[in-house]
């Protein structure tokens, strides 16, 4: 906790100490749309093994951003969709791409008393290396889903570009939770996209992970997805 809160600090006192330029942009709004074959979180399934339809909205202006998400998911319960809104700051300080922001994941139709909705802030950034593009991102919730007590997820990730329209990406990640130890776990994904055009691109990732503790909704898996944006 102490780390998390000494990290936003120290975002804090850049932006404050006037090390990035806040721009005075009309706000933009985007749309975008898409399917996959499963819908993978954190390298468990959401959709029970099953195609997932998502969807959401964002508005920008300047370094600043909003917006909601939504997609199918199984549970195994009366629980039908999830329902994410997110806010933020994408600063750039010096080389450093930051991001900076909280999300709300909510849940429909969701069991009495389940818990499932929860908060988390987020910390995260990216320098160019070359032909790459590396970053670390960390996640913070003080009461995760279901009600299982502070949850910390971090990650590292990179990116590139090896031929025109094609986009190569990995990261590897951790889960922890306090009170829950058997959800202390790690997750690694590893995919290449490609831009169709400029508004549609495919995704083919495989995820794995350390995960022992349920069935076969935490096995390693290949996702193939498709996604569109407008305008």
């Amino acid at each position: 906790m102490k780390t998390w809160k000494l990290a936003l600090a120290a975002a804090a006192a850049s932006l404050s100490m006037g090390g990035v330029a806040l721009a005075d942009d009309a706000p933009a709004v985007t749309f975008n749309v898409g399917v996959a074959s499963d819908y993978v979180f954190r390298g468990v399934s959401q959709t029970d093994e099953s195609v997932q339809v998502f969807g959401g909205a964002d508005v920008t202006s300047g370094i600043f951003y909003a917006g909601v998400w939504a997609s199918n998911v199984d549970f195994g319960d009366d629980t039908s969709a999830e329902v994410d809104g997110y806010f933020g700051v994408k600063p750039t300080v010096g080389a450093v791409n930051l991001d900076i922001g909280a999300v709300y994941y909510g849940y429909v139709n969701a069991p009495s008393g389940s818990d499932y909705g929860y908060w988390e802030g987020k910390i995260a950034g990216s320098v160019p290396a070359g032909p790459l593009t590396l970053g670390a991102a960390a996640y913070y919730s003080p009461d995760f889903f279901g009600g299982v007590g502070d949850a910390l997820y971090y990650e590292v990730n990179a990116s590139g570009s090896p031929a025109d329209k094609w986009t190569v990406s990995g990261a590897l990640g951790h889960q922890t939770i306090d009170d829950f130890s058997v959800l202390d776990y790690t997750t690694w994904n590893l995919g290449v996209s490609y831009a169709f055009t400029d508004k549609i691109s495919a995704d083919l990732r495989y995820h794995d992970s350390d995960i022992d503790f349920c069935s076969s909704i935490c096995d390693s898996r290949v996702v193939l997805s498709l996604k569109a944006t407008l305008p």
